[in-house]
């Protein structure tokens, strides 16, 4: 990411290109440090359980760690949380106060009937647990079919691996109706926005503190990760690459759904007629 970055540039400053680019100023200047094993194991375990409980903040995942004999106090909890972009799911204050560097947008979903392929796109970033050290993955996925249109690894958690996702999602298939993400950095910068808006895309956000907002993506991270990442306990992002590379074409193509009436998604996405779209819709 640091390559997009021009020192020097005529007309934008340092800071004016990383928020153009959703990148915080401190990591140009920031190097790499090994993560500390224990903590590993520790992002590990409280990777799982935030899938069974999404609800759990800070103090009761500080609780539950030290129910299983782990040493550990709210503090270091709360910075693995932060490190790994998990919060709690609850309704907070204020949450339409606009951010001072990026437009926020309205949550657009609220009531709306997704009926058919192509409608509706969103994506979000999930942890994925290595030997040494994780990885972040993002997803681009068509809401009615659960169809994974595109995905991308990285080992930050800047922009770049998620514009690279949207791109492919948007030259690949044709462009939706409404796109929709959470607030992270990385979807609220002009560059990824701005891809949108070119499309004539309307952009839909969801309020901080909300995951089920975006409920098919967060339950793609469950399946991906119960079915794949953990199975197979990758040791290096090359066999997280290669195993994930297996593993998506096998969800879109061959896993049946049981909320698609046991078809697959490429199934529902490619090939459904429009009355078969039409029954599907009624038994969801």
């Amino acid at each position: 990411m640091r390559q997009l970055v021009e020192p020097g540039h005529a007309q934008l400053s340092l800071r004016q290109q990383c928020q153009l680019l959703g990148l915080p100023r401190s990591s140009l200047y920031y190097s790499a440090q090994p993560v500390d094993e224990e903590d590993l194991a520790l992002m590990r375990l409280l990777d799982e359980q935030y899938l069974r409980t999404p609800f759990y903040g800070v103090r009761r995942m500080t609780q539950w760690l030290r129910e299983q004999e782990w040493t550990v106090n709210q503090k270091r909890v709360r910075r693995l949380l932060r490190l790994m972009g998990l919060e709690a799911i609850y309704p907070r204050p204020r949450l339409s106060e606009a951010s001072a560097e990026h437009r926020k947008y309205p949550y657009l979903l609220k009531d709306v009937t997704i009926d058919r392929p192509g409608q509706v796109w969103s994506t979000d970033i999930t942890f994925i647990p290595m030997n040494q050290g994780w990885l972040s993955l993002t997803a681009v996925l068509d809401w009615f079919s659960r169809y994974v249109l595109s995905w991308r690894l990285s080992n930050t958690l800047d922009s770049l691996f998620c514009l690279e996702a949207l791109e492919e999602a948007l030259t690949g298939h044709d462009r939706p109706e409404i796109f929709n993400s959470d607030q992270g950095v990385q979807f609220t910068c002009t560059a990824f926005t701005g891809r949108l808006e070119r499309e004539g895309i309307a952009i839909s956000m969801d309020g901080r503190g909300r995951a089920l907002d975006n409920v098919f993506v967060e339950r793609l991270w469950r399946t991906v990760k119960y079915e794949e990442v953990y199975l197979k306990g990758y040791r290096d992002g090359q066999e997280a690459q290669q195993g994930l590379s297996r593993y998506f074409p096998f969800y879109n193509q061959q896993r049946s759904h049981q909320s698609l009436d046991y078809l697959t998604p490429a199934a529902v996405y490619f090939g459904l007629k429009e009355y078969d779209r039409e029954e599907l819709a009624l038994r969801r």
